[in-house]
């Protein structure tokens, strides 16, 4: 009967067209089991670094509970926000998905588009087209899925608005928005815009609330009051708020994850420069053993020269003066002593005609 009973289901879904299947047996018990409505709002968060996709549903008190987790089977590019048209990355930030952006036709299974380029990305002059969460597990830009992952992503999306959610969210993040990770990171050029995506992070954190997204002066805004309207590329309203009870939770939040950053990025910073020590080692270890070699299989080419003695050319390099350099002359011999003294010649006796020729007279 239980065979039957499975083969009778496969018939029927087999007529029903893809985007308008139910939910499988399984999540709906899930629901129930987190005190979930099935047609409840959803939230969707996805992190690039680990490839998780995650679909959060509100609770019957109004917060938000992690209903799934997906893997990400591909997404384009690396770590950072998406520019241009064929960039091939795949988009971070916060996007709104309405009706009109979901597509049961897609040539990737079911898929719907993220609404890229939000306001924030026009501010800065980022453009591009058609980036989707999608099946089929191929990406030049999108986030995509397998097409079991995709279609049961599109049926909570769907049942969401059946149940009365006019949008919902989807935070697209480059790893899980940690003080370790930060730390990890804090050399990237990216990091002034991460630091934007953090707050809209660590609003979730403290609410389990999505987080009501705006943007002035070309930056996001979280759960702001304002009697004013919200301008991308304006300046901020001077009365924006945030209420006071929910500023003063983030600002404690984003206290405690500094202390960890700054421990964090220390170790980070001494391990970096004790690997670096270690790599200059090695690269000196290298060129001495090359040497050694170099060395050894020509030990004529590394003896050194002799030099004749007497010879003043042969002093230079190679038996050749270089250039615009003087021969060497051999130094002077100085004196080590004074000169010898001749001694006076001796007095000669006086003969027989001295003394014959000093007797006569003058």
């Amino acid at each position: 009967m239980v065979a039957a009973g499975l083969a009778l289901a496969a018939c029927q879904d087999a007529g029903v067209p893809k985007h308008m299947k139910p939910l499988p047996a399984k999540i709906k018990a899930k629901m129930e089991q987190l005190n979930m409505d099935a047609k409840a709002p959803i939230y969707i968060r996805s992190f690039k670094e680990t490839s998780e996709f995650e679909v959060w549903k509100q609770r019957r008190d109004g917060t938000y509970g992690l209903l799934k987790t997906y893997s990400i089977c591909k997404w384009s590019g690396k770590l950072g926000p998406k520019i241009k048209e064929g960039d091939r990355q795949a988009p971070e930030g916060f996007y709104t998905v309405r009706p009109g952006q979901m597509n049961p036709n897609s040539s990737y299974y079911l898929s719907f588009d993220i609404g890229f380029p939000n306001a924030f990305d026009q501010s800065l002059g980022r453009y591009g087209t058609n980036l989707m969460v999608h099946g089929a597990c191929s990406s030049a830009g999108c986030y995509s899925m397998t097409d079991d992952s995709a279609g049961e992503i599109y049926w909570l999306a769907r049942d969401s608005f059946i149940g009365g959610q006019r949008s919902f969210e989807v935070h697209l993040y480059p790893f899980r928005m940690t003080a370790e990770n930060m730390a990890r990171h804090r050399n990237d050029p990216n990091m002034p815009f991460w630091q934007m995506l953090k707050d809209g992070s660590d609003h979730f954190e403290v609410t389990r609330k999505p987080p009501v997204v705006g943007v002035c002066d070309k930056r996001y805004v979280f759960n702001v009051n304002t009697g004013s309207k919200l301008n991308a590329s304006a300046a901020c309203p001077a009365d924006m708020r945030v209420p006071e009870m929910l500023e003063a939770a983030v600002k404690q939040k984003q206290a405690r994850d500094q202390q960890i950053f700054v421990a964090t990025a220390a170790k980070l910073d001494g391990q970096d420069q004790v690997a670096a020590a270690k790599a200059a080692a090695d690269v000196a270890a290298r060129q001495a053993s090359a040497d050694a070699a170099a060395v050894a299989a020509s030990p004529a080419a590394f003896a050194n020269p002799v030099v004749a003695e007497g010879n003043a050319a042969s002093l230079a390099i190679g038996g050749v003066p270089a250039p615009d350099m003087p021969i060497p002359v051999p130094s002077p011999v100085r004196m080590s002593m004074e000169p010898a003294q001749v001694p006076p010649a001796a007095e000669k006796k006086p003969g027989f005609w001295d003394k014959f020729k000093r007797r006569q007279p003058s």
